[in-house]
């Protein structure tokens, strides 16, 4: 083969290993490996990242409209989710290197490239992670946050009641609203849901993200009189220590979404203050 045969070919590899790359990207706007940070997190402080879910693509019983991670790849692979014992391993080792630093965590976190329940060993997952926490880093709290699919399986609500900060979606009054911004690809019925919650006996946080736009030429408004009204009927029913609504923080896959401010978050949070529920609100 001739010199520039070879130069030929080398500069096709390297167009390919580019192209490959940039679908990635594309497909996946926030990917992180499986332990990453600490990061400092508007919500939970000093907080080290836990992905389960493939380094590269999202694995995700929602496909929100304003996930951070871009939209559910169409292929279902799920070749890449890591195993507990690489898991273990991972965290033990980062562990050990932030014990006794400035940049020790105040939380552990899972969340991630999609929904961290689905991983097949999440429960046995969460049990190495109090051990190696409780062992390291005691002060840290373990934090999860999830959209709420996976806990009418006993054994997952009885894993999420047992984190520090289990960090949980509800992000709409209506079930039309919800199913539009969320777009669950799982069956997902709101009445059924708000019961659920309830069974956690206040001992949970709620996470809303508040937002306006639209989708597919549809609109889309969670911040609406009749929706905020009766997104405050489910958090009253519902009960919990505390509530986390946000606003859009990074980049979305639909583009047509619109940052609502603090002060109008403020705004929707009144009513729940004036009854004594603990609220914390993240605007723009």
């Amino acid at each position: 083969m001739c010199k520039d045969t070879k130069s030929l070919l080398s500069v096709v590899r390297c167009l390919q290993t580019f192209i490959k790359f940039a679908k990635i990207k594309e497909m996946s706007f926030l990917v992180e490996p499986l332990v990453f940070g600490p990061i400092k997190s508007r919500r939970l402080g000093n907080s080290l990242g836990i992905n389960l879910m493939p380094e590269v693509g999202k694995i995700c019983s929602f496909n929100c409209i304003y996930c951070e991670c871009g939209w559910n790849p169409e292929s279902k692979e799920n070749s890449g989710i890591p195993k507990k014992e690489v898991f273990e391993h991972t965290l033990e080792k980062r562990l050990q290197e932030l014990k006794g630093t400035a940049n020790e965590p105040d939380s552990i976190t899972f969340s991630g490239n999609g929904e961290p329940t689905l991983h097949p060993d999440f429960v046995e997952i969460i049990d190495i992670t109090i051990r190696l926490r409780d062992l390291y880093i005691p002060h840290a709290k373990i934090s999860v946050l999830t959209n709420g699919t996976m806990l009418h399986k006993k054994e997952i609500f009885d894993t999420i009641k047992k984190v520090d900060n289990n960090i949980i979606k509800i992000d709409g009054g209506t079930y039309e609203t919800i199913k539009a911004i969320n777009q669950p690809n799982v069956n997902f019925d709101l009445e059924k849901y708000i019961k659920l919650l309830q069974n956690f006996n206040g001992e949970l946080i709620i996470q809303t993200c508040f937002l306006r736009g639209r989708h597919n030429g549809n609109k889309i408004d969670n911040t609406t009189e009749n929706e905020v009204t009766l997104w405050i009927e489910h958090i009253k029913n519902i009960n919990p220590k505390k509530i986390m609504i946000y606003a859009i923080d990074r980049e979305t896959p639909e583009k047509e979404l619109e940052k609502i401010s603090q002060r109008e978050l403020e705004k929707i949070s009144e009513p729940l203050r004036r009854l004594g529920f603990n609220i914390e609100c993240y605007g723009k």
